[in-house]
């Protein structure tokens, strides 16, 4: 498929190395708010929407990876940019390593959050990606929530909340049914020794859409890999925890 224009935003330091913040399936860039300005002081940052997603183009399924990697190849292109650090969290995660796999001298330094190399059933996201097509992202969305957010914090932060399941409900369904093949099709397990960036994986404790095995798995694959779980957070631990992921994104990107 011909790679599209993402849409996207740049801030921070012109001179400061660029970090590319990738966004989780179902997101924006709003799921970075939390680390967004600590991260604007010390670089440039890059944040994009998926095809499919928030202000990029939708366009028709099926999507591949290879195209979600091939969109971001584009991208970069476009600013001139030879060599960024990435950062992202499931879906997000997933294009950095194949980014770092297929394109590794793209890619300096790698944080992979709350993500998975190949995360199956494939059944299950078939089904999901049914569901969408015929009944919109909002028949998934309450679901959807449980698996990013704790009861606990829902209970204690319900604005947040209301404002995350929102902008889940608001992806475009195509762009998302779509998205939901890319990973039921996806296995990068037999590849990830390949991966030369230093890479951090970042784990929730209590993710039960990628549960902390999967970054023990990258995590042992990819050389010299370091794992950092992360405790009373689900599967947004950037909302959740927004804190410790500060710490832990900003710590590595400047080591």
């Amino acid at each position: 498929m011909t790679p599209v224009d993402v849409a996207f935003t740049v801030d921070g330091p012109d001179d400061a190395p660029t970090v590319v913040l990738s966004n989780s399936l179902g997101s924006t860039p709003a799921m970075w708010d939390p680390q967004f300005p600590a991260l604007a002081e010390r670089s440039r940052v890059v944040r994009y929407d998926h095809r499919g997603h928030g202000r990029s183009p939708v366009p028709p399924g099926p999507y591949e990876l290879s195209d979600l990697g091939a969109d971001v190849i584009e991208l970069l292109d476009r600013l001139g940019l030879e060599r960024v650090q990435w950062c992202g969290l499931s879906l997000g995660g997933m294009v950095g390593m194949w980014m770092a796999i297929n394109a590794p001298e793209r890619i300096d330094r790698l944080v992979l959050c709350c993500t998975s190399a190949r995360l199956g059933p494939p059944d299950m996201w078939a089904d999901r990606a049914a569901t969408v097509r015929a009944q919109g992202v909002d028949a998934v969305a309450d679901a959807g929530i449980e698996r990013w957010l704790s009861p606990a914090f829902m209970q204690r932060e319900p604005e947040v909340a209301a404002r995350i399941r929102a902008m889940l409900a608001a992806t475009p369904a195509e762009g998302y049914a779509a998205c939901c093949g890319v990973i039921e099709r996806m296995d990068q397990v037999p590849q990830l020794g390949e991966i030369r960036a230093p890479t951090l994986v970042i784990a929730a404790e209590d993710d039960p859409a990628t549960p902390p095995e999967h970054g023990e798995l990258i995590a042992a694959a990819v050389p010299g890999a370091r794992l950092e779980i992360v405790k009373d957070a689900r599967h947004l631990a950037t909302i959740e925890q927004p804190e410790a992921m500060t710490e832990l994104i900003l710590s590595h990107l400047l080591g």
